[in-house]
């Protein structure tokens, strides 16, 4: 496109052309209707002068017509305008708009042949300056389309000038003078007018451009995280099978293992695994919430009693890094309002992304009174945040140089859970950080009113303080999968804590085990069972059955209706591939209530 300083007509659409034309019309409309007005003025003068009054009449009269001609000019035009194409618009009606100026053009001339040496000067100077300002209007009103100014304003001025001797004898140098000033005034006005028009098409047809390829883009995003959502949906269970049960194999062969060369792969094997687990849980997280599929249920929460069970979760990690996992509680005081879920998976994506990027000392989880609201805040003794890079910390997939320094394994993903959780629960959230110093995340949320108790989803045992997964368990658990490279998984791990297992595949199969004596104190059930049989309806039958066991459903989906009413009904849910470490914590409460070991404190 050229400069916009030079714009021209025909570089417009079809489309732009046709607004244009719309914006000529009416001008003439109102400016025909105007002018029997004029000739009645001029008439009363011409009465009161004892002059002719009977050319002005009829001058009017023919005007009175011509309006009620263009306005009908101007009906036929719309009709056309929503029928025709508008190329075809074009073509055909701006050499109509053409002429409707040229014959308004020779109609303001007329009367100057009714004037010229009949009427003295100040009434001949009071027709020049009406004829002058229907002139200025329409170099403003009319320039949308140039060309049909041009054909009004070149003979309509041009006579007047042409004829000033005869109109002026005394004075017509002067006026002639004045006209070529005004002349020259109004066809500058009238082309900056015109560029002013254009300009605004064109900006207008960028804008209906820009808001389809918007619109168009943002139609081929929401497609592609529709599809990206359905895959994950679909495709979810199956790829956390063979990641799940690696991830028991590998704890259970090191468990076993007794050749000290072979530890430091086994543990690269582990973190290998945990890190795609991480991986799947942040991607599906962020997946659910960007799907809209996540509800929020706001109740009242217990701080201590989250921080507590999160603190479990993550002792065995910090354990093995050599780092120190406190806590300091509120004493049972903090409540707040929240939706526990969002709430859980944030501080769960906080404290695995402190012990991430802490070498050395470890992290503490606190929580505390800030005016009307409870304050979480985790702080760690890792590597920090850099001012460049804390602009983009909450951005997903965004990870800093020193991350990689720190650990290549890390996706970019939990903090940006952390961020979409809190938004969706309207609580505020941020954080501080020096490079090299270490980094303090918080959430701020309204403190309840009342104490009412919430829901512990490790479920009802009582709440262990420590543990390490290098300690024994003992007690009996049965496993609902139809899996069996999952299920020897299974029994392999939970034989090597010293475990009594059993695995099955069906919910007939599972009642028939407790038909034949066997007790278990703990029960997890796969929701995706062969003949599409739900596993939530078999372990609530399972559970009726042995109302003394605890219970769990396990899961490679992340938005199964029957998940959700798990969940809903404050049942346990634990997706694929679950971490062996969360799965000794849950079972050290179910199997061993009073089992402890220092490895994190409460402060």
């Amino acid at each position: 496109m050229s400069n916009s300083s030079n714009l021209r007509f025909d570089q417009l659409s079809a489309s732009g052309k046709a607004k244009l034309l719309d914006m000529a019309f009416m001008p003439f409309v109102f400016g025909i209707s105007s002018i029997p007005v004029c000739a009645l003025a001029l008439a009363i003068w011409a009465y009161k002068s004892d002059k002719s009054i009977t050319g002005f009449l009829i001058w009017g009269g023919i005007y009175i017509v011509a309006a009620m001609g263009i306005r009908l000019l101007n009906h036929q035009y719309k009709l056309d305008r929503l029928k025709t194409e508008h190329k075809l618009l074009v073509v055909k009606w701006i050499p109509i708009a053409c002429y409707v100026a040229l014959g308004h053009a020779l109609g303001l001339t007329a009367p100057l042949f009714l004037i010229i040496g009949r009427f003295p000067f100040d009434f001949t100077l009071l027709y020049y300056v009406i004829v002058a300002a229907v002139l200025a209007t329409y170099a403003t009103h009319l320039t949308p389309l140039l060309k049909a100014f041009q054909w009004l304003f070149y003979p309509c001025w041009g006579t007047f000038m042409l004829l000033s001797p005869w109109t002026f004898p005394a004075h017509w140098h002067f006026m002639l003078l004045l006209m070529l000033v005004f002349a020259g005034s109004i066809y500058k006005h009238s082309l900056t007018g015109h560029q002013f028009f254009l300009r605004q098409i064109l900006l207008e047809e960028n804008e209906a451009r820009l808001a389809e390829d918007y619109k168009s883009a943002k139609e081929l995003a929401e497609t592609a995280l529709k599809a990206k959502n359905q895959f994950l949906t679909t495709a979810s269970h199956d790829l956390r099978q063979p990641v799940h049960a690696m991830g028991f194999l590998i704890e259970s062969i090191a468990r076993r293992n007794h050749d000290s060369t072979l530890e430091p792969a086994l543990k690269d094997l582990k973190q290998s695994v945990r890190s795609v687990t991480q991986m799947f849980n942040s991607l599906l997280d962020l997946s659910k919430i960007e799907s809209g599929k996540v509800e929020l249920n706001t109740s009242n929460v217990h701080l201590d009693s989250i921080i507590q069970e999160i603190a479990t979760v993550f002792s065995e990690e910090a354990h093995a890094k050599n780092l120190e996992v406190r806590m300091r509680l509120s004493n049972g005081n903090a409540i707040v309002r929240a939706d526990g879920t969002l709430l859980h998976q944030s501080i769960m994506n906080l404290m695995h992304n402190a012990l991430r990027y802490t070498q050395q000392g470890g992290v503490l989880i606190a929580v505390r009174k800030r005016e009307n609201d409870w304050q979480l805040d985790v702080w760690d003794t890792g590597m920090g945040v850099a001012n460049e890079d804390q602009g983009r910390i909450y951005s997903p997939f965004y990870r800093n140089e020193h991350a990689w320094k720190i650990e290549s394994a890390g996706h970019g993903l939990g903090l940006s859970v952390v961020a979409r959780c809190c938004e969706m629960m309207d609580c505020q959230y941020g954080f501080n950080s020096r490079l090299g110093r270490g980094s303090h995340f918080w959430l701020r949320l309204p403190a309840a009113i009342g104490r009412t108790p919430s829901e512990n989803i490790y479920g009802n045992s009582k709440q262990p303080e420590t543990w390490q997964s290098e300690s024994a368990l003992s007690g009996t658990c049965l496993i609902v999968d139809d899996d069996p490279l999952v299920t020897a998984a299974w029994e392999s791990l939970l034989t090597s804590w010293g475990v009594t297992v059993r695995c099955v595949e069906s919910g007939k199969q599972a009642l028939t085990l407790l038909d034949e004596g066997f007790q278990p104190q703990a029960i997890f059930c796969d929701q995706r069972l062969r003949a599409g049989e739900s596993g939530f309806e078999v372990l609530r039958a399972l559970l009726e059955r042995n109302p003394e066991a605890h219970g769990a459903m396990i899961s490679g989906e992340f938005n199964s209706p029957e998940l959700q009413e798990a969940e809903s009904e404050g049942y346990l849910v634990l997706h694929k591939p679950l971490e062996p470490d969360q799965l000794f914590a849950v079972l050290s409460r179910w199997l061993n209530p009073d089992f402890r070991l220092g490895d994190f404190t409460s402060t």
